[in-house]
């Protein structure tokens, strides 16, 4: 037993020590494979984050928004628009928004999305996803809280929606007399040069999972659109939308000048009827519209939402009331012109005001869009044909002003997100977004302004603005599309 003992001891022996002369003669081995070879707990602790899988339920809403928004336009702008024209132009105007709606669609994709919502100065995207380039099926985009995206490209729909319907609303100024073709050509260089600038300016910025610290703030800040740099608020286009196409309308309204007739001849709405329809299928669209610019399915969406339903039907009642303390009787177009008065009035304020305060906003939007229509139109002196810059110019003014009132937490609002914080900021002054706002507002007419008047000048040098006498007075039904709305 001894000698086994001691036999076994000495293998033991020399296989240990040829072990070691093995180990110490062998080449080191390679990094990946020293980390594969590791406890299983090491490469757990080093391994990257994993890419963030966009939530379901945001998804199918945003969907859901965005063919709200396609409805707002198509059929609903075309048809609120179409019954407010004479019967002879009905026609003209129903194609106007449908091809203007294709056009920016084809636009938007090709270079739109890039220009608005990439990064390089205050004022102008980049060229970097021309033809979306790059963006995939696995692309995200972050919404308005930490680590929840959705697609890219759910976003660069949505988003497309709007650039059409803010082109779409120009045409109501200058409707029963301009050319076609002119239309087209000035959507095309107004959406590039003053759309897509404006929605940089007020929407681009690089998202809160970007934000971790005042240091990264600090970046996000310096990287973003100007305005939304400033701290100006614009939910879901008071700005971007109302204020930038009612400007480009009151320009164009200028520019071609007043219908024939215009003061002398009847002019009244063809189909109330259609443009009672139009009015409600805007109002159902623009669920969408608001709501949907939360861009998640959470509680904000629903303030959007719920702002949206009460600030809309009060401007609806005050809008009527006026209407009956100054002409004696309340009308279906009054009710109507009401409905899109409130609907523009809280479209910036939506997300950050309270239902109290959107009550109040529909208030004063009624009142004063109903003035816009009649007594600044007067003073004006444009023949804005169905009052684009009386109810979406004066709306979208009203509503960012009193989106800096109302936002206050004291009055109700949401007050200011510290995304480095993720909370509400303990401080705000109603004084000092006020005056945000007004900068966001003048530095929109202004933009909107300038670009306009070129965009009209050099469409009148290359193609002309206006029909010819004879096919106004003959209808642009007939005269540009060669067709009618109605068999006569």
């Amino acid at each position: 037993m001894k000698k086994l003992l001691a036999t076994l001891a000495l293998g033991l022996g020399l296989v240990f020590a040829s072990g070691v002369a093995l180990a110490e003669d062998a080449p080191a081995k390679p990094a990946a494979t020293a980390a594969a070879e590791a406890p299983a707990a090491a490469p757990a602790e080093a391994a990257a984050a994993p890419a963030p899988v966009p939530n379901k339920g945001d998804t199918a809403w945003m969907t859901v928004a965005t063919v709200l928004v396609i409805l707002m336009t198509i059929p609903g702008l075309a048809l609120f628009y179409g019954g407010l024209v004479r019967s002879k132009n009905m026609l003209s105007v129903l194609m106007q928004v449908f091809v203007i709606t294709a056009l920016i669609y084809v636009l938007w994709t090709l270079y739109g999305y890039s220009v608005a919502f990439t990064a390089s100065n205050p004022f102008f995207g980049t060229l970097d996803k021309l033809f979306l380039k790059g963006i995939t099926p696995d692309s995200v985009a972050a919404t308005f809280s930490k680590g929840v995206v959705i697609p890219e490209l759910t976003f660069v729909a949505f988003q497309a929606t709007f650039a059409a319907i803010t082109c779409a609303l120009i045409v109501g100024s200058f409707a029963e007399r301009m050319k076609f073709s002119a239309v087209l050509l000035f959507c095309t260089l107004w959406f590039t040069f003053s759309y897509l600038p404006v929605a940089h300016m007020v929407w681009y910025w690089d998202g809160p999972d970007a934000i971790t610290d005042a240091a990264s703030l600090e970046k996000v800040t310096a990287a973003a659109g100007w305005l939304w740099a400033k701290g100006a608020l614009d939910f879901a286009g008071g700005t971007v939308v109302h204020i930038n196409a009612a400007v480009a309308g009151l320009i164009g309204a200028y520019m071609v000048g007043k219908r024939i007739g215009y003061g002398k001849e009847s002019m009244a709405p063809h189909s109330l009827t259609l443009t009672m329809v139009g009015a409600a299928l805007l109002w159902v669209g623009w669920f969408g519209f608001n709501a949907g610019s939360n861009l998640e399915a959470n509680g904000v969406a629903a303030l959007a939402f719920m702002n949206t339903l009460v600030a809309t039907a009060m401007a609806t009642l005050a809008w009527m009331a006026g209407e009956a303390l100054s002409k004696g009787k309340a009308s279906m177009l009054g009710a109507a012109s009401g409905a899109v008065a409130g609907l523009v009035a809280i479209t910036p304020a939506c997300g950050f005001v309270g239902p109290m305060g959107a009550i109040v906003i529909g208030l004063v939007a009624g009142l004063l869009c109903l003035w816009g229509v009649n007594g600044l139109k007067r003073m004006l002196g444009a023949d804005d044909t169905l009052d684009v810059f009386g109810v979406h110019g004066v709306g979208g003014i009203v509503g960012a002003l009193l989106t800096g009132v109302f936002a206050a937490p004291s009055l109700g609002g949401t007050g200011i997100f510290d995304y480095v914080a993720n909370a509400a900021s303990p401080d705000y002054s109603i004084g000092g977004q006020v005056w945000i706002q007004l900068q966001a507002v003048i530095t929109t007419i202004v933009w909107s302004g300038v670009v306009s008047l070129i965009a009209y000048k050099l469409v009148d040098i290359v193609l002309g603005l206006r029909v010819s006498e004879e096919e106004e007075r003959e209808g642009l039904d007939i005269s540009s599309h060669g067709e009618t709305a109605y068999n006569r």
